[in-house]
């Protein structure tokens, strides 16, 4: 244990999510103090247990990422309890069923956009608010290596709010370093999770498909894509600022 982030919190959207769970887990082990936010209060409320494994307590906020209301007073939330939020990892995200495009319902267009898209700008508006007021942070946001990095047929609603949690996330950068607030992002591939699945197949049939397609030949570790993300959240990367950190095995490189 570094003690990297000893004394500082750590607020994680899309909080019960295996990412999310990975990356809170590295913290908590640092010597962070974390709170998950998501809609599902049961899930949070069993993720924030598992996370906490009988070591330090991982709290939980209620909170839905479309909403600036629920946004507003999750941050507000965070410091009363804790008295200050120093990192954020902007990981709420959704998955649509896939389609062409012209097949893409107009439901699940604006579904994606709300959470993938709405909900990044709207965590990092509260949380910068904050930050700036009081002494600075650091913000990791969630893309993708579909987007900005790369695309496949029947995503285009997920490949382009990823591809514009990028874009965002590097204007964020340049907005806010000044005050203080250091902002970077990024763009895993597929990783050892259940989006990692196509329907109907099995951890064998997933693996066989990966190797033909990942110069690495296997999903990443959540443990890996987490290990990132507390390396752009720590005093290791003080001079990393407006970076897509892609970790894809070499998918798109």
């Amino acid at each position: 244990m570094s003690g990297r982030f000893d004394g500082r919190v750590v607020l994680i959207t899309g909080g019960s999510g295996a990412i999310a769970a990975a990356a809170g887990r590295a913290f908590v082990a640092e010597g962070a103090t974390v709170v998950l936010a998501g809609r599902d209060s049961a899930k949070l409320a069993a993720a924030a247990e598992r996370m906490g494994d009988g070591g330090p307590a991982v709290d939980w906020v209620a909170a839905d990422v479309t909403d600036s209301a629920q946004v507003a007073h999750l941050v507000a939330e965070v410091v009363r309890r804790h008295g200050g939020l120093h990192v954020a990892f902007n990981s709420a995200g959704v998955f649509t069923p896939p389609a062409p495009l012209a097949d893409l319902t107009e439901a699940n267009w604006a579904r994606t956009v709300d959470v993938n898209l709405t909900g990044v700008f709207l965590a990092m508006k509260h949380e910068i608010a904050h930050m700036r007021a009081n002494g600075g942070g650091v913000i990791v946001n969630m893309a993708s290596n579909i987007g900005a990095h790369g695309r496949r047929p029947g995503m285009a609603a997920y490949a382009a709010t990823k591809a514009a949690v990028s874009a965002l996330t590097r204007t964020a950068a340049r907005d806010h370093i000044d005050d203080g607030v250091r902002i970077n992002a990024i763009s895993p591939g597929a990783s050892d999770t259940p989006m990692s699945y196509r329907p109907g197949e099995s951890k064998a049939d997933r693996d066989a498909r990966i190797r033909t397609t990942v110069p690495a030949a296997r999903v990443s570790r959540p443990a890996e894509v987490a290990s990132a993300i507390l390396w752009l959240a720590s005093d290791d990367s003080t001079y990393v600022v407006g970076h897509d950190l892609v970790i894809d095995g070499g998918t798109t490189a």
